[in-house]
């Protein structure tokens, strides 16, 4: 049965390339597709070493990224991960040679990064599938509207009742 707690899921399998790997961080979900012989694509944060940039939460939060190869297990390290290819019943992924190619031509690049429109898994199934697609920011988008929403109202209700309250009759 599957299940989104990361400390209970299923043997996450071999890996093939073209693989989109979902990592499990304390906080976050990172993204990867793997490459083949152990070794994955990713982003990681500009300003820091290779080693620390591989659990680093600071990511999340830069405007710029950097695409690093990097071995799987090293990547993942204490965490958990799972190959998650939750996207092909919708999309329909590239040839595996077309995946490999346009990712290699990527190494080393410095990118645009942005939590909400271009994160580590809109980087992967844009490699993958040829569009860009995070279910991830898709609900921290719904999370902040419905904070938003909730903020307003409560800010109109405490206006009316302000209101209410100073009225001399």
């Amino acid at each position: 049965m599957a299940t989104n707690d990361p400390h209970h899921l299923d043997p996450p399998g071999t890996p093939q390339p073209g693989d989109l790997i979902e990592i499990f961080r304390p906080a976050y979900q990172h993204w990867a597709l793997y490459l083949g012989d152990g070794y994955i694509i990713n982003l990681t944060p500009v300003d820091e070493s290779q080693a620390a940039a591989i659990s680093s939460v600071k990511s999340v939060f830069s405007r710029k990224a950097v695409v690093r190869m990097q071995l799987l297990k090293e990547v993942v390290g204490d965490d958990s991960y799972r190959v998650n290819n939750k996207y092909d019943d919708h999309h329909t992924p590239l040839p595996v040679d077309d995946i490999i190619q346009r990712s290699q031509v990527l190494i080393g690049q410095e990118v645009s990064y942005d939590l909400l429109g271009s994160n580590c898994e809109h980087f992967v199934t844009l490699l993958r599938y040829g569009e860009g697609v995070s279910e991830q920011a898709t609900r921290a988008i719904g999370a902040i509207t419905l904070v938003t929403a909730a903020a307003s109202a409560f800010s109109v209700l405490g206006l009316i009742n302000t209101r209410s309250r100073n009225r001399p009759f």
